[in-house]
């Protein structure tokens, strides 16, 4: 994608795209999103699949996780500070750090996308719930333009307490 598709819309040639990505879970690379901010030509939605992070890498005890897990969300993040990101500085009874919650997972990766990533506007994210009301993933909405991003903002709202038990 980066090297055959997303070459063929450039900013020199007042070219705009949007880009969905669905990744199955922690099978997207960072530089994928990195690349599309770093064009100014491109808007993306992603899935933010906080579902597969939480059952395979953000554990109340993070030791357990298994090095291929880490690896997973280091290329989905891009490094590690998903780690700051995602666990308290304080410790709980049994000695662990805290995790933190869902949603201040997704608001790290909204500032990341504004700041690592390049995208200046990214409103905060839609939780996508399951018949049950938990949250399976965020869809994030990350833009150049602040037109695009009032209009997603809004359709956001629209449809952010949907599934709500």
């Amino acid at each position: 994608m980066t090297q055959r598709i997303f070459p063929q819309i450039r900013y020199n040639q007042y070219r705009r795209g949007l880009c969905i990505l669905d990744p199955y879970g922690l099978d997207l690379e960072w530089k994928v999103i990195e690349t599309a901010g770093n064009m100014r030509t491109l808007d993306i939605f992603i899935n933010f699949p906080v579902q597969d992070m939480n059952r395979n890498v953000l554990w109340r005890s993070p030791e357990g996780v298994t090095p291929t897990q880490i690896a997973r969300m280091n290329s989905f993040w891009g490094d590690e500070s998903w780690r700051d990101c995602a666990y308290q500085t304080t410790r709980n009874f049994f000695g662990f750090p805290e995790k933190e919650s869902n949603e201040v997972i997704a608001e790290c990766f909204r500032k990341r996308l504004e700041k690592t990533a390049g995208f200046p506007r990214v409103p905060p994210p839609l939780p996508m719930r399951n018949s049950k009301g938990a949250v399976v993933y965020y869809l994030f909405f990350a833009s150049q333009k602040g037109t695009a991003e009032t209009i997603v903002h809004q359709i956001f709202e629209k449809f952010r307490d949907r599934g709500r038990t």
